[in-house]
């Protein structure tokens, strides 16, 4: 697959979302209104649990305006390429049947924590 083409064909996109960019380290999908992004991009593998010996891993994000600022929230890191693609797809399934009112991030942020993510990254940190 050419890296520069859209992981998600346009056709099996849910309704109101469309590629913006997408590139070998960064895929980002954008929901026409009210404007929601999400952003996978690979990253460091830094803060995974060092049992795992990964170098690199790709990091879930969403996007909204809240005023005249723009938030950036971290749903989840996973370990591979095609893991970020289905987790994107999943998210924005999720959010387009269960976020019922997409202006209201709260909303879209429950509905994003009920997406089941493949090749998860467990982080680093001990929970003693």
């Amino acid at each position: 697959m050419d890296p520069d083409q859209p992981p998600i064909p346009p056709e099996a996109l849910p309704p109101g979302w469309g590629s913006v960019d997408c590139c070998d380290g960064h895929l980002e999908y954008r929901h026409r209104q009210p404007p929601i992004e999400l952003v996978a991009d690979r990253t460091s593998a830094d803060r995974s649990h060092p049992g795992l010996g990964l170098c690199q891993c790709w990091e879930l994000c969403y996007r909204y305006s809240l005023g005249d600022r723009t938030v950036t929230e971290s749903i989840e890191r996973v370990s591979t390429r095609h893991a970020a693609v289905d987790g994107l797809l999943e998210c924005m399934r999720s959010i387009n049947e269960t976020a019922a009112e997409l202006a209201d991030p709260i909303a879209v942020r429950n509905a994003l924590e009920q997406v089941q993510f493949s090749g998860c990254v467990p982080d680093g940190v001990s929970k003693e």
